[in-house]
This record gives structure tokens, sequence and C-alpha cells, in this order.
């Protein structure tokens, strides 16, 4: 049996040359936490997480790697719902059972998710190499190529309007068929200017997509979704506060 021996986190962050806003938050770094895990018999995974703060996610991949430590690296669902077992209202208030650790504090939520989520990517990196297949033909794929597309329209200090769509219109002379803009940070009237701006900068047979990083209530989004639908939007991403997520 191939079994968990280590899971460590790695910060890896780089200076932004100016600060970068989206919806919610200031960014002044472009960071990433990279989870490695190895096993007993020489493999090794990597997982990669996003989200802040970097130092609270070490932390809980570093605490959950712990509880991981010695199962089977293969039974990646099994791991999952041992560590996803810590982050039950039911687990917090009971101490801890079943032998696991004080359960993570229910505020930490996102951050506790985001390393779990490290740590099962990490070991479908290691079922891949263990059964020496791409971990797309594990997960069913069928090998069709898939679009990818380059994000843009963070929010800058004193940038014009137009900024994005210049930005954007960029991305699509280096090659790119699809682009996404981050939206959601200004009144819903100037966002949907900024849309139409970026629409007509790239042309219509561009995919347009729109990220909002969870900036609205329900009515917020459902008047945002009806006035940018003139713009033949490809995807709206994450519109909805986290909390109102089913």
């Amino acid at each position: 049996m191939t079994r968990i021996a280590s899971v460590k986190a790695h910060a890896v962050s780089a200076k932004l040359k100016h600060p970068l806003w989206t919806a919610h938050e200031e960014l002044h770094s472009s960071s990433v936490v990279l989870v490695e895990i190895k096993t007993d018999d020489g493999l090794t995974g990597i997982g990669q997480i996003h989200g802040s703060p970097l130092k609270l996610i070490c932390e809980y991949v570093e605490k959950l790697g712990e509880v991981a430590r010695g199962m089977d690296a293969l039974a990646h669902v099994a791991v999952w719902e041992k560590l996803f077992s810590l982050t039950s209202p039911r687990a917090t208030g009971m101490g801890g059972r079943d032998g696991l650790p004080q359960p993570m504090s229910r505020g930490d939520r996102p951050q506790i998710m985001a390393a779990i989520g490290g740590i099962d990517s990490a070991l479908w990196d290691i079922r891949g190499k263990a059964m020496n297949r791409p971990v797309w033909q594990l997960l069913g794929g069928d090998g069709k190529p898939l679009f990818t597309y380059a994000t843009g329209g963070y929010y800058e200090l004193d940038a014009p309007l137009k900024a994005c769509a210049d930005e954007l219109a960029g991305f699509v002379k280096n090659g790119y068929r699809a682009v996404k803009l981050k939206t959601a940070g200004l009144s819903i009237e100037k966002e949907v200017e900024r849309i139409k701006m970026t629409r007509a900068a790239i042309g219509k047979d561009v995919l347009l997509l729109l990220d909002m990083n969870a900036a609205y209530d329900l009515e917020e989004c459902i008047r945002f979704a009806h006035a940018v639908q003139p713009y033949d939007i490809y995807w709206l991403e994450e519109p909805l506060h986290w909390y109102l997520q089913p």
C-alpha cells in the first residue's frame, strides 16, 4: 500500500510593481501555496492553492497533513472525508472525535477548505504517477483540447475606465480567443460601461468571461446579469457572496 509519509506547505509570493484591486481585496503580491506530499514508496505529489493569508493556509495544510499521514495515498476519497469531518459544526462543538485533533476554527473555513483542496490535488497527482496515467484520464476526460484564457481588468489607482478594454485587447492580439474581466468593484452602471468598451475592443468572436469575486447579493447579481446580457457573456464567475452560495 502506498502510504502518505509527509505533507508540507510552501508559500510562494512575488511582489507586484504596484497595488491592484479585485471587487473586495487589495493585492500587493501574486501568491500561491504549493502542497508537497511524499509517500513511503518514493512518490511525490504537488497541489496548488490560491487564497490568503498564506501563513494561515500553510498552518492548516501542515495540521491536516498530520491527520492524513499514514493513510493510503491512493484512497483520496477516504482522506477527503476524514479531513472534511474536522470542519463540521458538531465536531467543533465536541472538541474532536474518533481520535482526531481539536477541529479547526469555523471562522477559518475558506482557508481550511483551501488546505483540504490542495492536499486532494496533490493526492490526485500521486494517483496519476502510481498508475502511470495522466490525471485527466483518471477523471474521465476524453483528451479533447480545452480553450485557455487570460485574466485582466484588475482595478488600478487612477487608471481610466477604458484601461481594462485596452488590456484585454492586448491579450487577443497575443493570440487568446477567450479573456476574463474582473468586475463588481464599481457601481453596476460603471461596470456595464467597462464591459461594453471591452466587448468593442476585443471583437464579437472572442469569448468574454466575467469574474465578480463573490461581490454581489442575489438582487444585485440578477440586475447585473440582465444589464450585461447584450454583450454576449460566456460565463459569470463567483457572482454571489460566499455565504449565499449553496
